[in-house]
């Protein structure tokens, strides 16, 4: 599936700050590709600036942080996620 493919949130945009061994990361991906939802994503592992912007943000290290428009999830939260995104589901 191309980004072409994917729907937006609604006019929300959806951010991910994630690293590549974070299980949780995954499952929000993944979650968001089974749904269409078209997302940013942000590697805060090697990106130091993201990692920066990620703390101001959300005053933590912990991942995933993630941005439905200006709503912030800590962690996966499938039906926080849903509620945002409105998924029916």
């Amino acid at each position: 599936m191309t980004n072409d493919d994917q729907k937006t949130a609604g006019t929300k945009e959806v951010t991910i700050y994630s690293t590549p061994t974070c299980h949780f990361c995954h499952m929000a991906k993944d979650f968001f590709n089974e749904n269409d939802i078209k997302f940013t994503e942000h590697n805060v592992a090697e990106d130091i600036e993201a990692r920066k912007e990620m703390l101001e943000k959300s005053g933590q290290m912990g991942v995933p942080v993630i941005f439905i428009g200006d709503d912030m999830i800590i962690g996966f939260d499938e039906s926080k996620l849903k509620g945002l995104l409105d998924i029916k589901s």
